[in-house]
């Protein structure tokens, strides 16, 4: 069975996004800085799923196309989900999509959708999930599901693109985990062009 995994661009005070987020800007003030590595480089690398190429280097593209080729379903969380308009009914990954929520978005429910919408909480969607990625990898992705996956000891490993800016406020990657510390160890740190991506596993 492959890895439960999460992976975001964090700013170096602990943020995936900047403040005064919403539909009409998704990554809040200044958080497309959390980006730009994605067009830093001088190598093409494409986006499995999507027609979205960008310019990063050699060894960020060497890492996004070990991890994404590993991955067999996403799970996310409703806001995230929302904030992104479903993607326009393309997942950013290609694979099938597991979205944690409350309700149904019925408009979003028909035949061929690559969004199964699960109401029984963030383990149902990981089951879910793991039982269509096989062998695969399971991506994680929002910052309330990941943490979710902490508190309940689902994750196995927590990857972070660390960008180097301060963005003051917003939505924290690691809070609300609950009493008691959460052991990693560090497994890979490499450095791209513009960002530092570390990979932790999550001791159990």
């Amino acid at each position: 069975m492959g890895k439960v995994a999460t992976g975001l661009s964090m700013s170096l005070d602990g943020f995936i996004a900047g403040p005064n987020d919403g539909p009409d800007q998704p990554l809040g003030d200044g958080g497309e800085r959390l980006f730009a590595w994605y067009s830093g480089g001088d190598t093409e690398y494409g986006l499995p799923g999507t027609e979205m190429v960008f310019q990063v280097s050699r060894q960020s593209a060497e890492m996004l196309r070990q991890a994404h080729a590993g991955m067999g379903a996403f799970v996310t969380g409703r806001r995230t989900f929302d904030l992104a308009n479903g993607w326009g009914g393309s997942p950013p990954l290609g694979v099938p999509t597991f979205v944690v929520t409350h309700t149904v978005p019925e408009e979003w429910v028909y035949e061929g959708s690559p969004f199964t919408f699960v109401t029984g909480g963030v383990e149902s969607a990981v089951e879910k999930a793991r039982a269509v990625a096989g062998d695969r990898d399971v991506a994680v992705g929002a910052a309330s599901i990941a943490q979710q996956c902490l508190r309940a000891g689902l994750l196995d490993e927590v990857h972070v693109d660390l960008v180097p800016v301060l963005l003051g406020d917003s939505v924290r990657l690691f809070e609300h985990l609950g009493a008691g510390p959460v052991e990693l160890e560090s497994t890979r740190v490499i450095e791209g062009a513009g960002v530092t991506h570390l990979t932790f596993s999550v001791v159990k």
